[in-house]
């Protein structure tokens, strides 16, 4: 029996009114699957509650942020004391400071500058890298999203090594001209463009592992063959773990790969886990490169709501919670979901590869292996689609976009799993039906 979504749809209806699309991000639109947006009222654990009193076990987690489950106990005590003494001072706090120290503790980085958005980390990085080096020019991925800043809002000009045109409008050419796209785990491409353009190039900057158009993990060594590329053209590595960071692993996707392999980035941007399910963000690296940013040096940043006291002490809580018990049990919930979605497309004939970089994955209905973003765009959108919603009848709440991260939290239990488990096998049934109108 469907779902009543009356509520929703009424509320949806309200936000057209006054929001453009009626969402404030637009992949909360379900543009890319059809439907009813779901309002959400709250969420508990493992699971969100809509207007309309349906329960859903949630496989986006705030697109990453909830490591800990929806409403901790222990972050909402540490959130509601924090409150007790004011929101925002505008002035320095102790909550930034401990929170710096435990980013600078976990991961690559000497030093750690706070803001409120991924998109505000990546631009404050991408102006620190001109900065410091006296170059302009930025290179960057097909398929890596690094927020909606103009220069990286680009798609690939018409050859290999020329520079970017805007990927959207509002984008003028005058912001992406100094842009240069190549395809992902492209080692060619990367020597082709360093070769002709090395010594204008400020800096490389890469998600970690993407996760934006699915997840797509970089080829062994290629985060390292990045480092040692830019190192040897005195350029920047910018690694992008907004998504990554505290999520793939205790230490993000550096722990799995230059913590074993020797190498550190020259600059790193973090978001969601550190916030806890607050708006913030960091971007940090080299002490050196560090100290060229205001008031230290003459690169300007700045930011009223920086270093939020409220916000890093949500953050800070999180961190501090996210034992190696609380990885090893994303790990194997995620294990879980992951061999259960591979069997049920098996089982209904379903083309699919599922792909992974420590707790984070993705499943795409294309043959694999998806290892850019002309693999990944192969993915069936109409499969997805008929996949998503015979997943949101059966109360199961998944990216509503067929190039997104399924992430799970240390709140999925077992009465959560077999909820997905349960669900999958009507869903990729589903599935097979919509793709055989494909053909």
């Amino acid at each position: 029996m469907p779902l009543d979504t009356a509520a929703s749809a009424g509320l949806f209806a309200r936000a057209r009114a006054v929001t453009p699309g009626g969402v404030n991000s637009p992949v909360r639109a379900f543009n890319a699957v059809g439907g009813t947006p779901r309002f959400i009222r709250s969420a508990a654990g493992a699971w969100l509650t809509d207007h309309d009193g349906n329960e859903y076990v949630d496989l986006i987690c705030s697109w990453g942020p909830m490591l800990l489950g929806h409403a901790h106990p222990e972050v909402l005590a540490a959130v509601q004391t924090a409150v007790a003494r004011g929101t925002s001072y505008g002035t320095p706090t102790e909550p930034e400071v401990e929170l710096a120290e435990e980013i600078v503790a976990r991961t690559s980085v000497e030093r750690v500058r706070f803001v409120s958005s991924g998109t505000e980390a990546t631009m404050s990085a991408i102006r620190l890298a001109r900065g410091f080096t006296g170059r302009d020019v930025v290179v960057k991925f097909a398929g890596c999203y690094h927020g909606h800043v103009d220069p990286l809002l680009a798609s690939a000009g018409s050859g290999l090594a020329t520079f970017a045109v805007p990927g959207t409008p509002g984008v003028p050419a005058s912001s992406t001209e100094l842009t240069l796209v190549l395809p992902y785990n492209d080692r060619a491409a990367v020597e082709k463009v360093f070769a002709e353009h090395g010594d204008r190039i400020a800096c490389l900057v890469t998600e970690a592992a993407p996760g934006n158009m699915g997840v797509v993990p970089p080829e062994p060594g290629f985060n390292a063959f990045l480092a040692e590329t830019c190192a040897r053209h005195g350029a920047l590595f910018v690694s992008d773990e907004v998504m990554t960071g505290f999520r793939a692993s205790r230490q993000g996707q550096w722990g799995l790969d230059g913590a074993v392999e020797g190498w550190r980035p020259d600059l790193v941007t973090f978001g969601k886990v550190m916030g806890g399910g607050f708006p913030a963000a960091a971007f940090g690296g080299r002490a050196d490169v560090m100290g060229h940013l205001a008031p230290e040096g003459p690169v300007y940043q700045a930011g009223t709501l920086s270093g939020n006291p409220i916000a890093t002490t949500a953050g800070l809580t999180t961190l501090r919670l996210a034992t190696e018990e609380v990885y090893d049990h994303v790990g194997r919930a995620a294990d879980v979901v992951k061999t259960a979605a591979a069997e049920a497309l098996t089982a209904a004939g379903v083309p699919h590869t599922v792909q992974s970089t420590g707790t984070m994955f993705s499943v795409f209905l294309t043959e694999g292996p998806v290892r850019d973003f002309d693999d990944a765009s192969r993915t069936s959108a109409a499969g997805y689609a008929a996949f998503f919603h015979a997943m949101l009848e059966r109360r199961v709440y998944l990216p509503p976009s067929a190039y997104e991260t399924w992430f799970l939290s240390s709140a999925h239990d077992d009465r959560a799993l077999e909820t997905v488990v349960d669900a999958l096998p009507h869903a990729a049934r589903a599935a097979a039906a919509a793709m055989g109108g494909e053909a």
